[in-house]
C-alpha cells in the first residue's frame, strides 16, 4: 500500500531492510502487548510493535502457549517477534520457525528482562553478564533468518557493572540491525530515573540504530528524548490504555498539537480493545485443558489493568478501583466505563 507523503520531519529510522514510518515504537510488555492493543497503537502512529516475551524453547517445541503468543493481526505490521532464552542453537531454531510463519517483519532478542525467574535461568538480562554469549546468539539468529534482527537490553546488570558499551559492541559485531536500550540497570528494574546519557554514549559509539527506552511518561518527553540524538524512542507503560499516546507524540514531533481524546472516542477504543481481547482469549481457550473462567470472564479480568489506564484522570476512578473485584464480564467493564465517561458512547460502538 502506498504511503501518503508526510509533512515535517522525515519518517522513522531504517532497521535493516525495514523502514519505519514513525520514530516512536511500542515496548514489549508481558500481559499487555497482545495483538488487539498492538494494532491500536499502530493505527495511532506507532512505528513498530513487539510481541510479548516468547520462549525460544517453547517455539522450538511448537508448544501451543508459545505459538499463541506469535499470533498477529493484519493491522499491526510492522511487528517483531520478541524472543528470550540463552542457547544460540535454540534461538536459531526458533528464528527459522518464526521466519517460516511469514507473519513477522523482524526478530528481537531479549537481553533486558529483569524478572528474577527469567534471570535465574540465564535468560533475559542475565545475558548482559556474558556479552560473548549474547553476540553468539545474535550471530546464530542472523544466520537463521532473512528478517532484520534487533536486541533489547539495558545499561548494565548493576551500577557496579555498567557494561552497555561492551554489550552493544557484541550485538553489532554479531550482526544485529539495531539495539534498544533501557536506561536502567537490571538491579533497579523499573525504579529510579533512566540514564539517557548512558544510552547516548552507546549511540555515539555504534553504527547501528539505537532506540532509547525508559522514563518516557508523556508525548512531549518522547519528542524531547528523540531530539537528544537517538534514532527512535520506545514507549512502555505510558502507552498502556493510551494508544493515542503515539498520535500525540507524532503531532508534537511535526510541530502540531494533538489533544486528549473526547470521552466518546476513549470509550470506543476501550470497547474495541476489549472485544479484541475477548476474541483472542477464546482462541487461547481452545488448547487449554484447565480453565478457571470462561473466555469472556478471563478477558474481562485480564483487562482490568488496561481499563484503569483508559479511565485515568476521570472523576470517580478511585471509587471504581474499589469495585474492580466485581468486574467479571465485558458488560461490567463497559458499565464502569460509561459511568465514568458520562455514558458517552459512539453510535454503533462495540458491545464486546
Amino acid at each position: 500500500m502506498k504511503r501518503q507523503a508526510q509533512s515535517g520531519p522525515a519518517p522513522g529510522p531504517r532497521i535493516g531492510s525495514l523502514a519505519l514510518d514513525s520514530p516512536f515504537v511500542l515496548a514489549p510488555m508481558a500481559g499487555y502487548t497482545y495483538p488487539p492493543f498492538r494494532a491500536l497503537c499502530r493505527r495511532f502512529g506507532c512505528g513498530l510493535v513487539y510481541t510479548e516475551l516468547v520462549s525460544v524453547e517453547g517455539i522450538a517445541r511448537r508448544m501451543p502457549p508459545s505459538m499463541h503468543l506469535l499470533e498477529v493481526d493484519p493491522g499491526e505490521h510492522p511487528v517483531a517477534a520478541h524472543l528470550y532464552g540463552h542457547d544460540p542453537a535454540r534461538f536459531a531454531e526458533a528464528a527459522r520457525i518464526v521466519t517460516d510463519l511469514g507473519r513477522f517483519d523482524a526478530i528481537d532478542i531479549n537481553a533486558g528482562c529483569p524478572v528474577p525467574k527469567v534471570v535465574r535461568r540465564g535468560d533475559g538480562a542475565a545475558l548482559m553478564k556474558d556479552p560473548a554469549r549474547l553476540g553468539a546468539i545474535v550471530a546464530a539468529v542472523r544466520a537463521a533468518t532473512s528478517l532484520p534482527v534487533t536486541v533489547k537490553t539495558r545499561i548494565g546488570p548493576s551500577p557496579e557493572r555498567p557494561n552497555a558499551s561492551e554489550v552493544a559492541r557484541a550485538v553489532e559485531e554479531g550482526g544485529a540491525d539495531a539495539i534498544a536500550i533501557h536506561g536502567r540497570y537490571t538491579s533497579r528494574r523499573h525504579s529510579g530515573p533512566a540514564d539517557w546519557d548512558a544510552i547516548l554514549r552507546v549511540k555515539a559509539e555504534r553504527r547501528i540504530p539505537v532506540i532509547g527506552n525508559g522514563g518516557v511518561g508523556n508525548p512531549r518527553r518522547a519528542v524531547e528524548r528523540l531530539a537528544s540524538g537517538v534514532d527512535a524512542v520506545m514507549i512502555g507503560r505510558a502507552a498502556i490504555g493510551r494508544p493515542w499516546f503515539f498520535r500525540q507524540a507524532v503531532a508534537l514531533w511535526r510541530g502540531e498539537e494533538a489533544p486528549e481524546p473526547a470521552p466518546a472516542e476513549r470509550r470506543r477504543l476501550l470497547a474495541e480493545h476489549l472485544e479484541g481481547l475477548v476474541e483472542l482469549t477464546r482462541r487461547e481457550a481452545s488448547y487449554r485443558r484447565r480453565r478457571r473462567w470462561d473466555p469472556e470472564e478471563a478477558a474481562a479480568r485480564h483487562f482490568r489493568g488496561a481499563m484503569i489506564r483508559y479511565l485515568a484522570g476521570l472523576p470517580g476512578l478511585t471509587e471504581m478501583k474499589r469495585r474492580l473485584h466485581d468486574v467479571r464480564a465485558p458488560a461490567d467493564v463497559l458499565r464502569e466505563a460509561d459511568a465514568l465517561l458520562g455514558g458517552a458512547a459512539a453510535p454503533g460502538g462495540s458491545s464486546a
